[in-house]
């Protein structure tokens, strides 16, 4: 049996137990800490954005991004239908009613979906939720626009894109917050944790209040709101700050492998793979793709059978039970992405013989 090939391993860069090791001699190891803040300042660096504050989970970024704005309960709030549901907890928690925009050709939000729901709907949403799925980004700059003109506040959901741009600026930097996943399977981790990035520093420091408990500033614990225990720990952040040295590296790793299933599969006419938007760099964090013909469930089945991983795309949220009355604006895209698709392994430990041999199977069990 071949050795385990996971979708997405976690990959690291060398320096991370040196760091670890700073952490642990400064017994700074609970949160708050030298290596939260160099953490926190790498991703402003890196990004461009100007607060940033690190977290125990990209879930509860959005949950806070979502109470900083005044989102409570009987809200509406606007979100992708394809994508992963830590996209869309964080609206239940508030008490507020998810509705659910399809995707475009681009596999990402459609533009012109959300702006017909606006145009159409009787009640103003609060705010969107909007997810780069996959690490490609999608329309960014014609969602905001839209948002802006219509008054509804813009989240992106840029857990999974990490390092991808459109117009040589990064997701996660166009709204009203930005959030970043370091769950195991990102291409960065740090084992769990996230970010919330703001232009708004007054918005951040609610948001770093509410995250540490919302203590008052007395010697005493006094409160007079209730918070969260959301920050994330001194260790995990000496993780995050070795992570970010290599950021570019996996980013070149990860459109490396896709590269190779494109170029492998090329000789393969129904084999569609996800499209990147114009004057886009995604980061693709997972290679995805669809078959005309072929049932992704078999090619997931042989793959299994030579031990790698893979996945079918999201089942589309207006799909899942839980959100059965939820209100949506769907045509049917994502429906049939995820009745055709399937993610296929895109560590950046893998070579590109792990690659020939994956793609050999999906040609010995596409249809003839």
């Amino acid at each position: 049996m071949n050795k385990r090939i996971f979708l997405s391993s976690p990959h690291m860069s060398g320096k991370e137990l040196e760091y670890i090791e700073e952490v642990f001699k400064s017994n700074y190891i609970a949160p708050l800490g030298e290596f939260v803040n160099r953490f926190e300042a790498s991703i402003k660096d890196y990004t461009g954005t100007s607060n940033a504050l690190a977290l125990n989970s990209a879930t509860a970024a959005l949950h806070l991004a979502l109470r900083v704005l005044g989102v409570g309960a009987g809200d509406d709030v606007l979100a992708s239908s394809f994508t992963f549901i830590g996209s869309v907890n964080a609206i239940i928690y508030q008490g507020a009613n998810p509705i659910f925009i399809d995707c475009d050709d681009n596999w990402n939000l459609s533009p012109k979906l959300l702006n017909k729901y606006l145009l159409e709907c009787e009640k103003k949403p609060k705010a969107l939720i909007v997810t780069h799925l996959y690490g490609m980004s999608c329309e960014i700059e014609k969602i905001a626009d839209i948002c802006r003109l219509h008054g509804v506040y813009l989240i992106e959901d840029a857990a999974e894109s990490l390092g991808a741009t459109y117009n040589n600026k990064h997701t996660g930097t166009f709204g009203d917050f930005g959030v970043y996943s370091f769950n195991g399977n990102k291409i960065l981790t740090t084992s769990g944790g996230g970010m919330l990035v703001s232009e708004n520093k007054e918005w951040i420091e609610k948001a770093r209040f509410y995250s540490t408990q919302a203590k008052e500033p007395f010697v005493h614990y006094e409160h007079l709101e209730y918070g969260y225990n959301y920050r994330m720990s001194n260790v995990l952040a000496a993780i995050g700050v070795a992570q970010m040295e290599v950021i570019e590296d996996r980013v070149a790793s990860k459109r490396e492998i896709f590269e190779w299933y494109k170029e492998l599969l090329s000789d393969i006419k129904e084999i569609n793979f996800m499209p990147e938007v114009e004057n886009s760099r995604g980061n693709r964090w997972l290679t995805a793709l669809t078959f005309e013909l072929t049932d992704p469930i078999k090619v997931m089945q042989a793959l299994e059978e030579i031990n790698v991983e893979s996945r079918p795309l999201w089942k589309p949220m207006h799909q899942q039970p839980l959100f059965k009355d939820a209100d949506k604006i769907i045509d049917g895209t994502c429906d049939n992405l995820y009745a055709k698709g399937l993610c296929v392994a895109s560590s950046t430990t893998m070579t590109r013989e792990d690659v020939k041999m994956i793609c050999d199977i999906i040609k010995s069990t596409i249809v003839k």
